[in-house]
């Protein structure tokens, strides 16, 4: 459920919010509650080592070249010649890589505004990379697992991007920032004005992070996308199908939607999705809601850390949208009970500890 996404540093993600972010310093940095210090990282989602190498093998001007078309073809879908309206963001820029989307920030070919777009983007993945981590580290007041979430998240972008100034500064800053926790895990790093986690932070208690796209605008991309899907199967001479099994028809596969997406089919707010649709929808998310469980559960069997499932279940709960917990059914009762469980966890995890006894020794009276 979680969204894998990109982007840094005051000069580049977050140039459109810097005054924002500047006044939000002057009254203090969020400083999330400490209750028991945790190094458990939240459960990510990262590409293969196979798809990293088959991104790399591109060389950047059929990057550039293949961003170019693949916006084009954004704008002429969504019907519109800017990606912006009124300074926001108004087209779905999901569907570009890190590289790409890179090229459409850096190269002069694409117009101030589609840069801006692209900027725009990127500081709403690195918010989505960050959103789950930051709610741990307000819950537990340990900032181990967001500096890391951000460090990987900067390692995962593409070559030209790490060769930026802006992403040099940012990774250095980060890399202070961990260097600092080690010393006192609870204590907020000072790693200077390029620090992404800090301007998150600072943007997050302003009240002016990204906001997600509404989710009718979400719907009519949908809705374009499954006509388009349905097209093309026609046009080969089958009939589109949600059945996986099929052999005389055209598979439509929906695992392949983002969370986002398909939320806005299974609500479908604005009517304009078949129940069939709804109900592939409904299934291909409450698959991704599933694997995120798994995966939370399976990360947190590693680890010495007895609170690492509920911490986690927090961490996948607070990156995803309203609309994406309504559709999937994750009430405000879930994420509740995930805190109490850890808040319980933890109590008991110290009592034990007065008394003597280790984590490793609570976890085999666990039976872990």
């Amino acid at each position: 459920m979680v969204a894998v996404s990109t982007a840094y540093s005051a000069n580049t993600y977050y140039s459109v919010a810097a005054s924002q972010t500047a006044n939000a310093k002057t009254t203090g940095t969020a400083s999330p509650a400490a209750s028991t210090a945790t190094d458990a990282a939240a459960t990510s989602v990262t590409l293969s080592d196979a798809a990293k190498a088959a991104l790399a093998a591109k060389d950047f001007a059929t990057v550039l070249a293949e961003a170019r078309a693949k916006l084009n073809a954004l704008l002429t879908e969504a019907g519109r010649t800017n990606p912006l309206e009124k300074d926001k963001l108004a087209l779905d820029l999901s569907s570009l890589d890190a590289r790409e989307l890179y090229a459409m920030a850096s190269d002069d070919s694409f117009t101030s505004d589609e840069q801006k777009a692209a900027g725009l983007e990127m500081q709403r993945r690195l918010e989505a990379a960050l959103a789950g981590p930051a709610a741990v580290a307000k819950v537990t007041g340990n900032y181990q697992g967001l500096y890391k979430a951000a460090a990987e998240y900067l390692d995962s972008l593409g070559a030209e991007e790490k060769a930026a100034p802006d992403w040099i500064a940012a990774r250095a800053a980060v890399t202070e920032g961990l260097k600092q926790l080690q010393t006192d895990p609870k204590k907020l790093p000072d790693a200077g004005e390029d620090d992404p986690v800090a301007i998150y932070l600072a943007l997050l208690k302003a009240g002016e992070t990204t906001t997600p796209r509404p989710i009718t605008d979400v719907a009519t991309s949908a809705r374009s996308t499954l006509d388009a899907l349905y097209a093309d199967a026609t046009a080969a001479g089958k009939a589109p199908t949600f059945n996986k099994n099929t052999t005389v028809g055209t598979y439509i596969d929906l695992s392949k939607f983002d969370s986002r997406t398909l939320s806005s089919i299974v609500l479908d707010t604005s009517g304009k999705f078949t129940a069939e649709e709804t109900r592939a929808a409904d299934q291909a998310l409450r698959a991704k809601s599933g694997a995120a469980l798994v995966a939370g559960f399976q990360n947190a069997a590693k680890s010495s850390d007895p609170t690492a499932f509920s911490q986690n279940i927090i961490s996948i709960y607070s990156a995803m949208s309203p609309e994406e917990r309504q559709a999937a059914g994750w009430s405000e009762d879930f994420y509740k009970a995930a805190l109490g469980s850890y808040q319980s966890t933890s109590q008991l995890v110290k009592m034990f500890a007065d008394a003597g006894g280790t984590s490793t020794s609570f976890l085999g009276l666990l039976g872990q």
